[in-house]
């Protein structure tokens, strides 16, 4: 996700939910193992929460007069740490 317009990182964010409903509409129908159900949408949660983390990170820039573009994606780690 680097060098990534706010555009781009939008574009990434809808990608990964449309990607998440295909995955539940898969799963709804019995078309995927309750396994690998889990372990994909737990994938697709932390790269969800990486783009939305990396989108707030270029808007606070923004906000702060620098250049968006210094926003760097958060380790999956950092991102799933995060309080809701």
């Amino acid at each position: 996700m680097v060098d990534m317009t706010e555009q781009d990182v939008l574009a990434r964010i809808k990608a990964l939910v449309d990607q998440e409903h295909e995955l539940r509409a898969q799963a709804v129908k019995g078309e995927l193992d309750p396994t690998a159900e889990r372990r994909q949408l737990a994938e697709l949660e932390v790269m969800l929460d990486q783009a939305w983390d990396l989108l707030r990170q270029r808007r606070a820039r923004i906000d702060q007069g620098e250049s968006p573009d210094s926003a760097q994606p958060s380790p999956p780690g950092q991102v799933e740490g995060y309080l809701q």
